[in-house]
């Protein structure tokens, strides 16, 4: 056989497989019906092994992962069309729209000229700044009421995320409700009469001392890690030592501090993205993002599978993020960011059926960059 021929053969067989499929789809559509009228649930954990063991056994030895894989995907599809059928008139919980042109308070992390209040200002001018000297004590004047909204960094596109917002945002009952993007342009300052050959340490939140690494080691300066990058420069004002911080511009400013480096980090095109938190579930107009948090369990493939609702809903990750959970054998929470409004019924589906499903689920937003 030539490979025109071979190629048509597999044509011939695609065609078989896409009519199989279909039928299987509809049988799988006629047990959600089933399964409504008597209780039963989607999820049988027993009848999937059964299938995936069949499987298994009657697959050539080269193909029995790739079988598995197979079937697996497609039981995961029909899972998928049977939880339309049941959260089909499903809601989300309610939500409020977002109003950034009314005046109210916001947690910011640090003091005047923090990149966090440079963030703050971003949102919304109308926003009131109330600094606090850590992101837990944040999270915490939100939570208590104290403020409307907080401001906190969540991604840095030099050093990665930041790990103790994610950390938060798992302790705390806050939700998103907006983001934006920060290009961020260290400098290096010191009190007034220090020179460059006089300093000794350099302070900085740790995110900064990252992005700044090669010139911090190129230079041979030890260094000590700050709350934030503003308190460290608030420290260097105060310091009766040649201390030098990491900062912006504008804080080096507002502490009377003299630059000595313009411009240290690492990389030239240097982001943070922030997002505002609130005690309340508020959604901008035009939201296109949606962030949520899920543990998988600790099962061969349980990832995959998890991803393949979101391809089999049509819907497009932009980030995936893991974090260890504390005092347990390395289990891990996901949290996800994915395009998609509360609008679109796919989205509602997919999420009802993450909440049905997993043993630990949490919406943590819908919102757009400002």
């Amino acid at each position: 056989m030539d490979l025109n021929e071979l190629r048509q053969g597999i044509n011939d067989i695609d065609e078989q497989i896409e009519e199989l499929f279909i039928r299987r789809m509809k049988l799988c559509t006629e047990v959600a019906e089933y399964k409504i009228s008597k209780g039963l649930p989607v999820f049988q954990k027993g009848r999937e092994d059964e299938i995936i063991r069949r499987v298994r056994s009657e697959m050539p030895e080269q193909l029995e992962g790739g079988g598995a894989v197979l079937f697996t995907t497609m039981m995961d599809i029909s899972k998928l069309l049977q939880y339309q059928r049941i959260f089909e008139n499903s809601k989300l919980p309610e939500w409020s729209a977002l109003d950034l042109d009314e005046e109210a308070v916001a947690a910011v992390p640090g003091i005047n000229g923090s990149y966090s209040h440079i963030a703050c200002r971003r949102f919304s001018e109308k926003l009131a700044p109330r600094f606090y000297d850590s992101f837990p004590e944040v999270f915490k004047a939100v939570e208590r009421g104290d403020a409307k909204f907080g401001v906190l960094p969540i991604v840095n596109s030099t050093a990665g995320s930041v790990g103790q917002t994610y950390e938060l945002l798992k302790e705390y009952d806050l939700n998103i409700c907006a983001t934006t993007k920060v290009r961020i342009d260290h400098c290096l300052a010191a009190r007034k009469g220090l020179t460059l050959s006089d300093i000794k340490e350099v302070r900085s939140h740790d995110q900064a001392l990252m992005q700044c690494s090669h010139y911090l080691a190129a230079h041979g300066f030890t260094t000590a890690s700050a709350e934030n990058t503003s308190l460290a420069a608030e420290y260097a004002a105060n310091s009766d030592e040649p201390v030098a911080a990491i900062c912006s511009e504008e804080c080096a400013r507002e502490q009377g501090l003299e630059i000595l480096e313009h411009s240290v980090a690492d990389a030239d095109k240097n982001y943070t993205r922030f997002i505002l938190v609130s005690k309340e579930r508020l959604v901008p107009e035009g939201a296109d993002i949606i962030s949520v948090s899920l543990a998988l369990p600790h099962e061969a493939a349980s990832l995959y599978r998890m991803l393949t609702k979101f391809s089999a809903a049509g819907l497009n990750l932009l980030m995936i993020e893991s974090r260890p959970i504390a005092n347990t054998d390395f289990d891990v929470v996901f949290y996800l960011d994915f395009e998609g409004s509360l609008d679109s019924k796919q989205v509602q589906l997919l999420m009802g059926e993450l909440e049905y499903e997993l043993s630990y689920f949490r919406f943590l937003g819908s919102y757009k960059e400002i």
